[in-house]
């Protein structure tokens, strides 16, 4: 298990998103990008989730509707990288995960991507 306090956990995850393609990124629309130690349930079964209405789905999304989120988890990420070097591309592994599912990339499809 790797070991990285919370705040260099951070840097790194805002660094690794800052070399995501920026035509990726710039289609992000009310979508913020939060680091948490866990998941709601404590376990260390989960890297990332969105939590939001996919693109697709946004006929039914308001005005005034609080940000989606993308959910980065620092010890479940720890937890299954042996080095820096890991972290970084599980990190990414994630933060592409999480964007698909904005855009609305099922999990089955990002399977047959090979991001899943």
């Amino acid at each position: 298990m790797l070991n990285m306090d919370a705040e260099a956990f951070e840097a790194l995850v805002t660094d690794e998103l800052d070399r995501l393609p920026d035509d990726m990124v710039e289609g992000l629309d009310n979508v913020v990008f939060v680091v948490a130690d866990r998941p709601e349930d404590g376990s260390l079964d989960l890297l990332g989730l969105y939590d939001g209405w996919a693109l697709t789905e946004r006929d039914r999304y308001g005005g005034g509707e609080l940000p989606d989120r993308i959910i980065v988890y620092r010890e479940p990420h720890l937890d299954i990288c042996a080095d820096e070097d890991e972290l970084r591309d599980e990190v990414h592994t994630t933060l592409v995960h999480e964007i698909a599912h904005f855009y609305g990339i099922d999990d089955e499809r990002l399977h047959e991507l090979g991001w899943a």
